[in-house]
């Protein structure tokens, strides 16, 4: 296990997230490609995965992806994090948000999480 692995935990194939969002993996990747979520090949076969905390039980009444989570990342994209980069960044505990800063998005707090973000530009 990577500390990438042990930092986030949960992983979802993009065949995972499209069922999980009740979607079409064609959905999944256009999701990954616009930057709603991000992440890496990974795993025993090297698959592209995105971390299962990405997902939220409801937004508009329905499981969706953190609304926050996109604008942070390009944030960080801007900042020239590579993908494992900007995984490394959103799942260690940060001081200044006293929380991981995927928590801190999940829990409201996106101005903190992206004037802490943009303070590595």
């Amino acid at each position: 296990m990577t500390d990438l692995d042990a930092l986030v935990g949960e992983w979802l194939t993009l065949p995972d997230l499209a069922e999980a969002l009740d979607i079409e993996v064609g959905k999944a990747r256009g999701l990954v490609r616009d930057q709603h979520v991000v992440g890496i090949k990974r795993g025993e076969r090297t698959t592209f995965q995105v971390p299962a905390r990405f997902v939220l039980p409801e937004v508009d009444g329905r499981p969706g992806v953190i609304p926050t989570l996109r604008g942070t990342v390009m944030v960080l994209s801007d900042a020239g994090f590579t993908e494992v980069e900007i995984l490394e960044w959103l799942f260690t505990p940060n001081d200044e948000l006293g929380e991981q800063p995927v928590d801190a998005l999940i829990n409201g707090k996106r101005a903190a999480v992206r004037r802490v973000a943009q303070t590595l530009l």
